[in-house]
């Protein structure tokens, strides 16, 4: 794993050992960040289920304004701490140690609204994306800025819901065995 492009652009990425986290591959990270290559600068980015940081750690390479890491495995923790570390990345970020769903439904002193969201749970968590993603849309005025964009990565085979309360799917791309789906905000 590396980082496609930026700063730390062609930087080595560590990934946790196991099949617990599986990281989003560099080929569909690219073809991520082609997509949001005109609003990542100056961006606030959540990363949700954030495993090894890869994704988070692009968005900062590409000139994001803050990242913060949602990440509850242990061992993913470690080793997204490693590669922040490893690019000498000390500022711009929060990790915590929370599930998803906790830390969106917990209290957050400082809320920040975010422009992108991207979550990518396990694929074998198939209810962890109607649950996040009706967090994100029951509460978009909480957690997403005016214009932000929710990305999900799941399955090709998994077919996620046009419509989330207030987020709706505005595109799908397939790549191999992967997808992507864009939500935006739009009034119920």
């Amino acid at each position: 794993m590396r980082v496609i492009a930026g700063t730390y652009r062609s930087r080595i990425l560590a990934a946790p050992s196991g099949m617990a986290t599986r990281p989003t591959s560099d080929r569909l990270r690219e073809t991520l960040f082609n997509v949001l290559a005109p609003r990542i600068e100056g961006a606030r980015f959540l990363d949700l289920y954030a495993g090894s940081g890869a994704v988070g750690i692009e968005a900062l390479s590409r000139g994001a304004e803050r990242v913060v890491f949602v990440e509850r495995a242990a061992p993913a923790l470690k080793v997204m701490r490693a590669n922040l570390d490893s690019l000498g990345i000390t500022n711009r970020f929060r990790a915590y140690s929370d599930p998803a769903g906790s830390f969106l439904r917990g209290p957050r002193s400082g809320a920040v609204e975010f422009d992108i969201v991207f979550l990518d749970p396990p694929y074998d968590a198939a209810s962890e994306y109607a649950s996040i993603l009706g967090l994100l849309g029951g509460t978009s005025s909480a957690f997403l800025a005016a214009g932000s964009v929710v990305i999900a990565e799941h399955r090709k085979k998994e077919k996620l819901e046009v419509r989330y309360g207030e987020l709706e799917r505005t595109r799908l791309l397939e790549q191999g065995d992967a997808a992507l789906s864009f939500y935006a905000a739009h009034p119920v």
